[in-house]
């Protein structure tokens, strides 16, 4: 394993068994494994890309304790479904009672082997070895990733059993559920994918909402078939109270399927159990988008059609890609149509997405500069936006529409310092306008209905610290917040929950609050840049600032960050992950587009924004 270390605690290469053409690394197209071939060691780093498919070594005859560890700990790096050998190091007891698909520990170098006799250092028969390391995350039964931090101190504990020539082997007889390994394993052996689902409070009869939900899935061990069973068995436990699935419960894949294989028309068939066949032509439809948003990042190709079988093999529904999209909407569900910043007349402005052409004043009274602006946001449709006052006490919303006028401030802050105030607003999918006030005496986060009427505070049991920035993403499910405590500001992400209260008016509460970029001391700018992922600006611990993206769990997306750039204050992206980033440095306005580098907009220009 690439993070093996020996009894002194120095990295030990993994040693990877190859043969010339097949071996212990089977490249597609293997048949078979020869018997005879070269030998060799190969560092962790020159592991095989995601194209080749690794398989353990079985223990040898006569392997000593150490051994039989080592050879266990790189068994769980393998590509074999069911760990097959990673079993033969265990007895047959200890081999029937693990299970391996409960967790997977991720640790930072992989699990230190430490040698500890169990008794006296003359005993023999009896040996254990104690795992250490520092934790990075953990994956659950549901897939789900979670960061994680402490110490991880398990036990391998190892007997002499009768081998089949009648002669001592050693094997493991004790050891933890699950598996661990290593972070640049579970890199190079583990993929993220969202999972679809859809809002709860999408209305049944209106195009539904779309909600990712990302799991980690072992990226060469059937993932089509893997995520098609990650999807009916519903969403991880942190999305669940918010979403939901049209697949009816208890619905699996018909009984003795094993595998799911598109076929050379790229049409997927999925055979389900008695739970599914009644359903109408409507939900099953609904059922089979799902799948096509689950696996259109899976394959090279995504999948073009999806067809839903009954348990005779007959057809329920069949869909194709272009059809879903119009059965419910995904990420942005609608083209962004520009880019929005305020300019040195503090007037809010904009500029064609991703064009090249200057910034114009947008119509209506906050393109107009009678009320001087920092922050702004503009409705998912475009049609309207909100503008926070240059003193940062005043919020105010107005139309897009040429010749509109702007009204009273629809919130105001008490705080008596430009640097406290409102926060930049921000639109969800439903046309709310979100805002947390920072006033050091009454820091709060507020809805407002459709950005008019009676501010509504926002319960947030679990945050502590002041709300410094906000981000609603697309689905309307989740927010994203920067919050400040005892001079750290983090990340966090939440999960949106509304009820109606006893007079009517929702009670609408962040739960379950949860970091998801730990490893940052300082986050001073975030947004949206995807359906699970965000682009962040901050810096470690004694670092320096750096933009780099990550998921909503808290995991690392594959793929290079952003390109670097100095004094960054804003940043913005679009969930449409075509459009180019757009930040505010010490550059001005500046815009990064896919395969380019920083490029600047205008000089003098603060606060950019896409829709939302």
């Amino acid at each position: 394993m690439g993070a093996d270390r020996d009894r002194g605690g120095r990295r030990r290469p993994m040693r990877v068994v190859t043969y010339v053409g097949c071996g212990a690394v089977l490249l597609a197209g293997c048949a078979s494994m020869p018997d005879s071939g070269d030998l060799r060691d190969v560092e962790a780093s020159q592991r095989p890309d995601a194209q080749v498919r690794v398989f353990a070594m079985p223990p040898r005859e006569n392997a000593q304790p150490e051994e039989i560890v080592q050879g266990f700990l790189e068994a769980l790096t393998s590509d074999e479904p069911e760990f097959d050998t990673a079993r033969k190091y265990l007895t047959e007891d200890a081999s029937k009672n693990w299970q391996p698909e409960r967790s997977t520990t991720v640790l930072a170098d992989g699990p230190t082997a430490l040698a500890q006799h169990s008794g006296s250092r003359e005993a023999t028969g009896d040996y254990a070895y104690a795992l250490t390391g520092d934790k990075v995350a953990e994956v659950d039964q549901q897939f789900a990733y979670e960061p994680a931090e402490g110490a991880y101190e398990e036990t391998l504990h190892l007997t002499e059993q009768k081998g089949p020539d009648g002669g001592k082997q050693w094997r493991i007889d004790v050891l933890p559920q699950g598996v661990v390994l290593g972070n640049s394993d579970f890199q190079r052996r583990y993929v993220s994918v969202n999972k679809y689902y859809f809002a709860s409070n999408s209305p049944s009869a209106e195009r539904l909402g779309t909600v990712a939900d990302p799991v980690y899935v072992r990226q060469q061990v059937d993932p089509v078939t893997q995520m098609v069973k990650a999807l009916l068995n519903g969403p991880t436990s942190w999305l669940k109270p918010v979403v939901r699935s049209r697949f009816p419960t208890g619905t699996a894949l018909k009984k003795g399927v094993k595998t799911l294989t598109p076929d050379d028309q790229n049409r997927l068939r999925v055979p389900l159990n008695k739970k599914a066949e009644g359903v109408g032509q409507t939900q099953c439809a609904e059922m089979a988008a799902q799948l096509i948003f689950t696996l259109k990042d899976l394959t090279p190709t995504g999948i073009d059609e999806v067809e839903l079988q009954r348990p005779d093999g007959s057809q329920l529904c069949a869909v194709k890609e272009g059809d879903a999209e119009i059965i419910a909407s995904h990420g942005m569900g609608q083209r962004v149509q520009y880019e929005y910043f305020i300019d040195g007349e503090k007037r809010l402005v904009r500029i064609p997405a991703g064009s090249p052409q200057e910034a114009e004043p947008v119509p209506g009274a906050l393109g107009a500069g009678d009320t001087a602006l920092r922050a702004a946001a503009v409705s998912r449709n475009e049609e309207s936006a909100a503008g926070v006052s240059q003193d940062g006490r005043s919020l105010y919303v107005g139309s897009l529409a040429s010749g509109a006028s702007l009204g009273d401030p629809v919130l105001q802050s008490r705080a008596k310092s430009e640097d406290d105030g409102l926060t930049t607003p921000s639109w969800d999918e439903g046309g709310d306008l979100w805002v947390a006030d920072r006033d050091p005496k009454n820091s709060r986060l507020f809805l407002l209905e459709e950005g008019r009427g009676e501010p509504l505070e926002v319960r947030t049991p679990g945050i502590e610290g002041r709300i410094e920035a906000v981000r609603v993403a697309a689905d309307g499910v989740r927010i994203s917040l920067i919050v400040e405590e005892d001079g750290k500001t983090s990340l966090l992400m939440g999960r949106i929950e509304g009820q109606n209260g006893p007079d009517g008016r929702p009670v609408v509460t962040i739960h379950d609050p949860r970091s998801v970029a730990p490893q940052l001391e300082e986050v001073t700018a975030m947004s949206w840049a995807g359906d699970s992922r965000l682009v962040v600006v901050g810096q470690e611990e004694g670092g320096v600032q750096q933009i780099r993206y990550v998921q909503v769990d808290g995991s690392t997306p594959v793929g290079a960050p952003p390109s670097a750039l100095t004094g960054v204050e804003e940043i913005a992206a679009s969930e449409d992950e075509r459009l180019p980033l757009v930040a505010h440095s010490e550059d001005g306005i500046v815009r990064l587009s896919s395969g380019a580098q920083w490029q600047k907009v205008v000089k003098t220009g603060t606060a950019p924004i896409y829709p939302g």
